[in-house]
Parts: structure tokens; C-alpha cells; sequence
């Protein structure tokens, strides 16, 4: 039965990933949108650029499954706590979760700069990148812990 604790946590480094990705895509998404509409309203070219701030949030769904397949793999061996990995896979989640949130807002902010001055894309894609590294630090400690 404890075993079935170690998959449950698994799932949820995947799905708790997902849905900060979800959310973070749906706030640059937004501001992209938003970014090109006021490009077109003054007859601005609109950067197809920005396209790099809607998607970013979406890797942190890949760094939890990566994440989960990790979890997984030590479940099936026997080699890890099955509470051990409930606990890594819901904190794990959260942190790629919070990671793909704050990387939405960046984006979001990166976008509406970028599309009203033309300027400052590896600045404002830096931030985005900074945003990201909360995500790979979580699923890399995770991968030593399991």
C-alpha cells in the first residue's frame, strides 16, 4: 500500500508542473496578445518575437515530468521512501509551479515592454531565464534526493 503513496507523489511532481505551466502561459499569453494589439492599433510592426514569452512557462510541464519519471523508476526499484517521494512530488510540484507563475509574469511584463519600445529583448529574456532556474534547481535536487 505504500508503494501506491510513491506513485501518487510522482503524479503530482507532473501534474502540479502542468498546472502552473497552464497558468503561466495563460498570464504571458494574455500579455502577448494584448502587446501585438497595441502594435496593430498603431500600425506597428507586431514582433512575432514575443512568441518566446508566451511559450516559456511550458517547459516546467517537461522539468516535472522528467521529475515524475525519476520518481517513478526509484518507486519501481524500491530504492526510495514511498512518503519520501509523496512529499518530494507535491513539493517538487509546487516549486516547478511557482517557477512557470512568476515565469508568466516576467514574460507578461517582457512582452508589453517589448512590444511598445522595440527594445530590450536579452534583458527582459534574462529575467525570464532567472524565473526558470527555480524550476531546474527543484527537479535537479530532486533527481539527487531519489
Amino acid at each position: 500500500m505504500d508503494l501506491n503513496f510513491g506513485f501518487l507523489g510522482a503524479a503530482a511532481a507532473l501534474g502540479i508542473s502542468a498546472l502552473g505551466s497552464a497558468i503561466g502561459l495563460g498570464i504571458a499569453g494574455q500579455a502577448t496578445i494584448g502587446a501585438w494589439k497595441r502594435c496593430y492599433m498603431n500600425n506597428k510592426p507586431a514582433p512575432f518575437l514575443l512568441v518566446a514569452f508566451a511559450g516559456a512557462p511550458l517547459t516546467q510541464t517537461i522539468y516535472g515530468y522528467l521529475l515524475m519519471s525519476r520518481m517513478v523508476a526509484s518507486a519501481k526499484a524500491g530504492s526510495a521512501n514511498p512518503w519520501l517521494l509523496l512529499g518530494l512530488g507535491i513539493a517538487g510540484g509546487l516549486a516547478i509551479a511557482f517557477s512557470a507563475i512568476a515565469q508568466g509574469k516576467a514574460s507578461a511584463s517582457g512582452s508589453d515592454a517589448l512590444g511598445e519600445t522595440g527594445k530590450g529583448f536579452s534583458q527582459y529574456i534574462t529575467i525570464v531565464g532567472l524565473c526558470e532556474t527555480v524550476a531546474l534547481f527543484t527537479m535537479v535536487f530532486g533527481f539527487i534526493t531519489v
